[in-house]
């Protein structure tokens, strides 16, 4: 009777802790479970052209920079945007009869220097002045958030981290991304700002809902005053991703399945001649069919919900980095041998004078 009851009494906590792991988006541990795909027919099929987004035109700033703007962003205490490829000084990664390029990352294949002129030229375009400090970060895929002061932009090596929060005036948060998904925060009421460098191990670690968690403890932010922006970044149209990126993404997310797609080839010749390309491998190791592809576009604003925001209050700015690499770095498309964008935020330097008086 005892182990019985003992038994029924373990039902229920697991139960009970399950119930609080799903309303978090979370699952239990599943290590005593080898990783596997998820069944046969629970991903939606699509083809690359159904995924993928038209890119956005992006606005010339004074200095001749062209870079993209959030729509609705019009708060006159905010500076926000991401850059492109387009305009710059960098010759790194372009053709000999090609216009300079705006490379923002300290690169081995480019000059320190022209890379220091063109993030001048960026928060210029930014700012309206080239001399408004940058706050960088060496970055490296993790979920840990820096909170940036003044000293952080006259460091001579940046600190580690893939997230940066602030709600100093006069500093220009940045994050550098080829392909990840850069994530812009404004809180309207506190005159706060965060920027968080999300590829899909980031995305996985919760890097944003954690960075929205940090915002409300340092400086008291209210999901319901929060406004957010996705930029520029790979497309469910081209991720293509292993199994294992798959199983770690259901071990986190209850909803992993839906940011998830297999995407079949559309190559109007084998639709045509099926037989050319049969192998004689078994199901499911053969490279012909279709892949798993990853929307971590979807996965980042998810977790903006999950954090609190409403829909309306996340704006998508759209763009594949890979299919428009004429717009875009992309270390996929140019394997590995490219620049860094660069989405950048801060707070108005005029809010310091501001701020005294008050």
């Amino acid at each position: 009777m005892r182990s019985s009851s003992s038994a029924r009494l373990s039902a229920q906590r697991l139960r009970a802790i399950d119930d609080c792991l799903r309303k978090a988006g979370l699952s239990r541990s599943i290590r005593s479970k080898p990783a596997s795909r998820v069944s046969e027919g629970h991903l939606d099929h699509a083809t690359h052209e159904e995924l993928r987004s038209a890119a956005p035109a992006p606005r010339r700033a004074p200095n001749g920079i062209r870079w993209l703007q959030v729509p609705g962003w019009d708060l006159p205490w905010l500076w926000s945007g991401f850059s492109t490829r387009l305009d710059g000084v960098s010759r790194a990664y372009c053709a000999e009869d090609a216009p300079g390029e705006l490379n923002l990352g300290f690169t081995d294949a480019d000059d320190r220097q022209i890379v220091f002129r063109n993030r001048r030229l960026l928060a210029e375009a930014a700012t309206g002045n080239e001399q408004t400090p940058l706050v960088a970060l060496r970055q490296f895929h993790s979920n840990l958030i820096v909170h940036a002061s003044a000293t952080d932009a006259t460091r001579e090596r940046p600190r580690k981290g893939d997230g940066l929060i602030t709600e100093e005036p006069g500093l220009l948060l940045t994050i550098q991304t080829a392909d990840c998904i850069p994530v812009l925060v404004a809180d309207r009421r506190r005159r706060a700002v965060a920027a968080f460098h999300a590829g899909w191990r980031g995305t996985v670690k919760r890097i944003v809902e954690g960075g929205i968690g940090r915002m409300r403890f340092a400086f008291g932010s209210r999901p319901e005053d929060l406004v957010a922006a996705i930029g520029p970044g790979i497309g469910a149209c081209c991720y293509a991703v292993g199994e294992e990126v798959l199983s770690e993404f259901e071990s986190q997310f209850n909803y992993a399945s839906q940011l998830f797609r297999e995407v079949y080839d559309a190559d109007p010749v084998r639709k045509k001649y099926p037989m050319l390309f049969l192998t004689q491998r078994a199901p499911g190791h053969s490279s012909i069919g279709p892949s798993l592809h990853l929307n971590l576009i979807e996965a980042n604003r998810r977790q903006l919900l999950d954090a609190g925001l409403s829909p309306k209050s996340v704006q998508i700015v759209g763009g594949c980095t890979q299919c428009h690499s004429d717009l875009f770095f992309s270390h996929r498309a140019s394997r590995g041998h490219t620049g860094r964008m660069m989405a950048v935020i801060g707070v108005h330097a005029a809010q310091k004078a501001s701020r005294r008086r008050s």
